[in-house]
């Protein structure tokens, strides 16, 4: 591939003007370019450099930007300009240093002929950019940090793609019908859900306050939105983002507030929406496995305050309604992402009301499935290994490719493998089950895990514990990193899992396990919790902790029987 160039002028039309005349190919050429000031940035791709900034400056959403850079490569075509449109807006969203005003619609992940000796020059652009101050991180930065990695600007998968074309087609539907709708979208871990929630507000947001004027790319994967119609449809229209999880709603919160069309105050915890005076049109719950049901919650108030909701809702016969039945009650329309395997609390909803969930939507032709894998990048189905080990089953040999799935003897040795990991790449740390007291939390001075030579307290930060300071030093806790990506994960199995050898299967030791509401009875609905009951949260905790690692999961298993089997399915794995 031959060199490209960077050519700058001011956005106006005098200047617009003056650099069409420079070069025939201003205007008969495909480049990529910016728009920016020193806030707001867009990014975009055309074959008609000079035609395109006059529509841009008819716009009122770009007439205070102030500068333009054309990427222009005399080897570059309209498939490879998409592609370096789509790998720019994704590290300028990362990034953070600009407000990206893009469409969430254009961002593509199309093959095309060279692909590979093309994006090498991308690379080349990026950081001649970083050089010159339009970035402030490196790439490995930039793709490890929350705000890229929970960005709208995303190239979809195939089956997400597909399920967000048919939501969208389902919804306008209902919406013109005047019909109440249920949409539910079940993925294994890593599947993109989060993603997908994310996507479809920005998609949603730019439908709703699109100018026609506008220029639409026909090719677009959503462009039949951008029509006339479907922005009168959502004239006055209120949706909202439910996220159970406190940690994953406050970082989803510091991203929307970079992204226009979107905001901090669009994403709510389940009580915010109980809680509402006013009704939604639509409320997209991520993670609903997560939303609770009639229980003690973690502080009196909270019991109380769900106690209220529920008079206040539905009268004094609805004691025993959900979070799930608040979301329903509260909004015309909801969309529901769920993995009834994710469910890690006795008072999250039971899988029986999530399966009803399904179900319901399945007939009405409302229910989508996510298969594709898009966080361990591992060839064969990790997540069914996973699933079947942690039942004490020695799974069918399996390749996983390069995936670095180790289990470790010596837990000093895996915490420095995650050590050398941290620095080689980063985002590597040490996760672990509940089956050490959280003796920190009150005295900060104490250790609460201690395993061969290493003492380590829990995570010292409920929200962002990734991203803080300390977190390498510590152990994160489920409530920590469900929903979170890693590049390495290293993974203690606490004594609370152990192996029986008669039955040939997992137990679960009551003693060792310390989160007590995760195994406390349910005094307000009557309900009480068996071991067995219990077993199954627990597996489902490990399973998201092994399903974090994007290229590997490190394993320590405390119990000496239960080693031992994993040890037998680990040994007819296969190793390059």
């Amino acid at each position: 591939m031959t060199g490209f160039s960077i050519e700058k002028f001011g956005f106006d039309g005098s200047s617009v003007a003056g650099w069409g005349r420079r070069n025939r190919k201003h205007s008969n050429w495909p480049v990529v370019y910016t728009i920016h000031d020193s806030e707001d940035l867009y990014v975009g791709e055309t074959l008609n450099a000079v035609a395109r900034m006059h529509q841009h400056l008819s716009s009122g959403s770009k007439q205070h930007l102030r500068s333009v850079q054309v990427v222009l490569n005399e080897t570059y075509n309209k498939s490879a300009c998409l592609d370096l449109e789509s790998f720019l807006i994704r590290l300028f969203a990362g990034d953070g240093k600009f407000r990206v005003l893009n469409r969430n619609d254009g961002v593509v992940d199309a093959d095309y002929y060279s692909r590979d000796a093309y994006r090498a020059t991308f690379v080349d652009v990026f950081n001649r950019l970083h050089a010159e101050g339009f970035f402030t991180r490196t790439i490995p930065q930039i793709e490890n940090s929350d705000l890229f990695k929970l960005s709208p600007f995303k190239a979809l998968t195939h089956d997400q793609a597909i399920a967000v074309e048919d939501i969208l087609e389902g919804l306008f539907s209902d919406i013109e019908g005047g019909t109440q709708s249920t949409i539910v979208v079940q993925g294994n871990p890593g599947t993109g859900k989060t993603i997908l929630a994310i996507y479809l507000m920005k998609l949603l947001s730019d439908i709703q306050h699109h100018e026609y004027e506008d220029q639409v790319d026909k090719d677009s994967m959503f462009a039949e939105f951008f029509v006339p119609g479907y922005r009168e449809l959502l004239s006055r229209f209120s949706m909202a983002l439910v996220v159970p999880q406190q940690s994953l709603r406050a970082s989803i919160q510091s991203v929307f507030r970079r992204i226009p069309g979107l905001d901090p105050e669009l994403v709510l915890t389940p009580f915010e929406v109980g809680e509402s005076l006013t009704k939604f049109d639509l409320l997209i719950v991520d993670e609903a496995h997560r939303l609770s049901r009639r229980s003690a919650q973690a502080m009196g108030t909270k019991t109380k305050q769900f106690g209220e909701i529920n008079s206040r809702l539905f009268g004094p016969h609805g004691d025993a309604r959900s979070q799930l039945d608040w979301v329903r009650h509260q909004s015309t329309h909801q969309l529901f992402l769920v993995d009834s395997d994710q469910a890690v609390r006795p008072s999250d909803i039971p899988r029986s009301d999530l399966r009803a969930l399904e179900v319901e939507a399945g007939s009405r032709h409302r229910f989508y499935r996510l298969a594709t894998q898009m966080r361990v990048r591992a060839e064969s189905d990790y997540i069914g290994f996973v699933k079947e080990l942690l039942t004490g089953v020695i799974p069918d040999v399996q390749d996983f490719g390069d995936y670095d799935l180790r289990l470790f003897d010596d837990f000093d040795e895996m915490r420095t493998e995650i050590f050398r990991r941290e620095s080689e790449i980063g985002l590597a740390r040490v996760l672990g089950g509940y089956a050490w007291k959280w003796r920190s939390r009150s005295d900060q001075s104490a250790y609460d895990i201690e395993l061969g030579n290493s003492r380590m307290q829990w995570n010292r930060k409920t929200v962002d514990w990734v991203n803080s300071e300390t977190s390498l030093e510590e152990v994160g806790s489920i409530h920590t990193i469900q929903g979170y990506d890693l590049n390495y994960a290293g993974v203690i199995i606490g004594a609370d899992l152990t192996f029986d050898a008669t039955s040939g299967r997992t137990v679960f030791n009551r003693k060792r396990y310390f989160d007590a509401r995760g195994k406390a009875n349910n005094g307000i609905l009557g309900i009480e919790f068996t071991d067995d009951d219990i077993l199954g949260y627990v597996r489902n905790i490990y399973a998201v902790l092994m399903t974090r690692g994007i290229h590997g999961t490190y394993l320590y298993v405390e119990d000496e029987a239960l080693r031992a089997r994993f040890a037998l399915a680990f040994a007819r794995l296969p190793r390059s």
